[in-house]
């Protein structure tokens, strides 16, 4: 094998290519086939997006070439198994960090780092609460809180999964505050935005970004909802005469964002801005999270993905729709260069699943009906979870 060379992009990638190309090595398993042989399963990866990769020879030789988050030239096929692309490794050599350029492994998002913080300067500007102006004029006066805050992803695997992820993702929320502050005017719209900003705050310290994607050790312990209220804690206590119920209110849309306690939430959310920001946050998480696997798809032939467990159900990924009058359609297939299969609630643990139920019996699960299944209706009564 040459010690360099690229034939194609993750996302160029075709069935029956022969393949040679550099990648990042996400994730690294050793496993046993049924007939008792062992094989590697690899998570390979560049900035366009990743793919799955299987050794199924000289599976002890590779595997002692390399670990997890080294850079490897791999040459091998693809191969189209399931409705996933796979890449079959036939021979690899590990490279030397300093013969690649990290940039060229690490997805980034479409917008530039300079264009986000302009517009959350602007959000931030047009706050007329001068609580919490100051609140968020203390976040952006930490210049080392910025940088990570502009380059962090939202997610390990979900949606938002590329350098900037988290700022886009944020942003994006808060320019539905601006949407759904008109509708519903009674909305404390400057609260519900800084809720907007600060909702993933903790993820600029729960997630590592400088190679791969991972969790920190802080992340894996705390998380980024606890990890969130202490920066806002810290911050608040540089601020003087700071109302003590406002940051009662900030802190609970932290803590309740993510809607349930199957979802990772301390706390369910008990005010209006706290329920607005947990539906505006699952809506932006799920149109880039599913938008991203119909990208993955793309070389998929026929309008629908595979089968996706995740959400119980195939997804509509494009094609021709007739009209009332029989006409056709178009119907174009977003395209999207992140390609990280979206799932519910992620956590710290490496675990994607619901904390108490299956998540094949859950659905989307962000109706309210679906939220109240099985609760009292009696505004009055108290559990013992809320007392």
């Amino acid at each position: 094998m040459g010690e360099f060379k690229r034939s194609h992009w993750v996302k160029d990638l075709q069935d029956r290519d022969v393949v040679e190309a550099p990648f990042l090595v996400r994730d690294k398993v050793t496993a046993m086939a049924r007939n008792g042989k062992p094989y590697l399963t690899l998570k390979l990866m560049d900035k366009t997006g990743e793919v799955e990769g299987r050794v199924w020879d000289r599976v002890d030789e590779f595997s002692a070439r390399f670990d997890k988050n080294d850079f490897l030239q791999v040459r091998g096929k693809a191969s189209v198994y399931l409705n996933k692309m796979q890449l079959v490794v036939q021979d690899m050599i590990r490279l030397d960090e300093s013969a690649v350029d990290l940039g060229d492994f690490l997805p980034v998002s479409d917008i530039a780092p300079e264009r986000l913080q302009e517009r959350l300067r602007q959000h931030v500007a047009s706050i007329k609460n001068r609580h919490l102006r100051g609140l968020m004029d203390a976040f952006l006066a930490d210049a080392e809180f910025l940088k990570r805050y502009s380059s962090a992803p939202a997610a390990k695997s979900m949606h938002h999964v590329y350098l900037g992820g988290l700022l886009e993702h944020s942003l994006a929320i808060a320019d539905l505050v601006d949407d759904v502050s008109v509708r519903y005017p009674f909305l404390d719209r400057d609260l519900l935005l800084v809720g907007a900003l600060l909702h993933d705050v903790g993820k600029t310290d729960e997630l590592t970004y400088a190679r791969s994607f991972d969790y920190s050790d802080e992340g894996k312990l705390i998380g980024h909802i606890v990890i969130g209220v202490e920066m806002v804690e810290e911050r608040v206590r540089t601020l003087p005469d700071f109302p003590r119920s406002l940051v009662v209110h900030i802190k609970h849309l932290l803590l309740s964002h993510h809607g349930q306690y199957d979802f990772g939430s301390p706390k369910r959310p008990k005010t209006l801005e706290a329920i607005a920001l947990n539906f505006l946050d699952d809506l932006d998480s799920k149109m880039n999270g599913i938008r991203s696997l119909m990208a993955k798809e793309e070389h998929v032939e026929g309008p629908w993905t595979g089968y996706q467990r995740m959400y119980d159900r195939y997804f509509f990924k494009g094609g021709i729709i007739p009209d009332e009058e029989g006409t056709a359609e178009t119907v174009e297939t977003p395209k999207k260069t992140s390609t990280s299969a979206p799932v519910r609630r992620e956590n710290a643990d490496g675990d994607n699943k619901p904390r108490r139920k299956d998540s094949s019996e859950r659905g989307f699960g962000f109706s309210l009906g679906e939220q109240l299944k099985g609760k009292s209706l009696d505004l009055f009564s108290v559990d013992d979870e809320e007392k």
